[in-house]
């Protein structure tokens, strides 16, 4: 294997991953819920067909958001590919090329890599659900006798819109293919620098307008909450408008927090290059951590909607113990399973963390190649890059959490509200623990083979890269 191709290996390998899950996961619920409308007993249940279109749609809400998880990382994978590749596409300016055409092949590049991973993660999925109907039955997880279903023409739409969703987040994230002048030929890696990525005016402004309209509606479903549970409609699209405005506006809004975060790591040069560099590019760091912002806050966001719920409606039960203790269990198995299924998307997310990184580090050899030959050893490299991967992450879980707790509150609130009044959040101090874990291990492995690559830059050879 030539070493160009290691590296397009190594630039497209979280897009496989990305797809492969979204695809393992989409096909897998779908797949479930056949099986589970097969299990049920036709003379206990009647319209096990509306009970399976249920579970359809409910799969269909965590599919989607699985799907517009998959989509930022992808989108911010191929903006990252798109920087290291500032000095090939100015050459290819150079000689006629024109942006379009350009953009097509890194369109194209998605779309092959989408459906390889959407391959592997059908085939997957097809095996573990083969393995549960062969084996559920012996093992007491189903029931023997009906005829399971190891096929749903679904599964094929699934693929197809797997795969189109990762052409089209490519072809999203190559738009920084028309600003790549033919000049750029004589450069290597080019990311925008703090004061570029400000002048963007027309995405800042637009982030704004997002977050000022999704903030007037949470505030309007808040007061509206007290009067009537349909303030949960206008919650929801204060919530959506918002959000989407976080996600827009991610370059100048991560910065700060990644700045701060960075003062609890800066000590000595080492914990200073990797505060300095965390905030650097701007653009860099925000694809960095708001695909993780959104994993986190998904999660925390339905744990802390669901717990605040149980509270909220245990006060309305207070005068009905046997009520409110059915009602307690049926909650906390609805949120070990909602936060489970939620908790794949941060999973895919994670792993676009893990990439952008280990891509900044091969797009940074000849700084870290200088930075050897100024006398750092590869040890302080090392404890650079685990540095600035423990900064990212806890900058993504803080800002993550912030929010998850906010949007959990809000959603429980204008759905009880009317019923109790305003009461305070109730939080899942164990949802909120293992999330914290999540982020211990996952800077640990996202810092653990770019940190290798890093120590392994020889000075002479890295000052050589042009």
């Amino acid at each position: 294997m030539s070493a160009a191709q290691g590296s397009a290996l190594r630039e497209h390998a979280a897009t496989v991953v990305v797809s492969g899950l979204s695809t393992l996961f989409a096909v897998a619920l779908i797949l479930t819920t056949g099986v589970m409308g097969a299990a049920l007993n036709p003379d206990l249940v009647e319209g096990s067909d509306t009970f399976r279109m249920t579970l359809l749609m409910v799969s269909a809400i965590f599919i989607i958001i699985a799907l517009y998880v998959g989509a930022i990382v992808t989108a911010n994978t191929f903006a990252t590919i798109i920087a290291g590749r500032t000095r090939t596409i100015a050459l290819y300016r150079l000689i006629g090329s024109t942006s379009k055409r350009i953009r097509s092949r890194v369109a194209v590049e998605g779309l092959v890599m989408g459906a390889i991973g959407a391959v592997i993660g059908f085939v997957v999925a097809e095996a573990l659900i083969a393995g549960v109907v062969f084996f559920g039955p012996g093992w007491g997880w189903l029931p023997e006798g009906p005829n399971y279903p190891l096929f749903d023409p679904l599964t094929i739409l699934a693929v197809a819109v797997v795969v189109l969703t990762t052409w089209a987040a490519a072809w999203a994230g190559s738009r920084r293919v028309g600003s790549v002048s033919p000049i750029a030929a004589t450069g290597a890696s080019v990311e925008l620098r703090p004061e570029e990525s400000r002048g963007r005016r027309a995405r800042t402004v637009w982030a704004w307008i997002l977050i000022v309209i999704g903030a007037a509606l949470l505030a309007g479903g808040i007061a509206l909450s007290v009067l009537s549970p349909m303030a949960l409609m206008v919650s929801f699209f204060g919530g959506l408008f918002s959000f989407t405005g976080i996600a827009v506006g991610a370059h100048f809004i991560m910065p700060p927090v990644l700045k701060l975060t960075g003062k609890l790591i800066d000590r000595g040069p080492t914990g200073s290059l990797a505060a300095a560099n965390a905030v650097r590019f701007p653009e860099r760091s925000a694809r960095s951590t708001i695909g993780l912002v959104i994993g986190v806050t998904l999660v925390i966001m339905f744990a802390v909607a669901l717990d605040s719920y149980r509270s909220m409606t245990l006060i309305a039960f207070d005068n009905d113990p046997a009520m409110a203790a059915m009602l307690t269990e049926t909650l906390s198995i609805t949120t070990a399973i909602f936060t489970g299924l939620v908790g794949f998307s941060a999973i895919i997310a994670a792993v676009g963390l893990v990439n952008t990184l280990s891509l900044s580090v091969l797009q940074r050899t000849r700084e870290l190649g200088l930075l050897r030959a100024l006398g750092f050893t590869g040890a302080q490299v090392r404890r650079m890059v685990i540095a600035e991967s423990a900064q990212m992450t806890v900058a993504a879980l803080g800002f993550g959490i912030l929010l998850g707790v906010f949007y959990g509150w809000v959603a429980a609130q204008s759905l009880i509200g009317s019923e109790i009044g305003f009461a305070a959040p109730s939080v899942p101090w164990l949802v909120i623990a293992g999330v914290v874990l999540f982020g211990v291990a996952l800077a640990l492995v996202a810092a653990a083979a770019p940190a290798r690559r890093a120590v392994r830059v020889s000075p002479v050879t890295a000052l050589s890269v042009a």
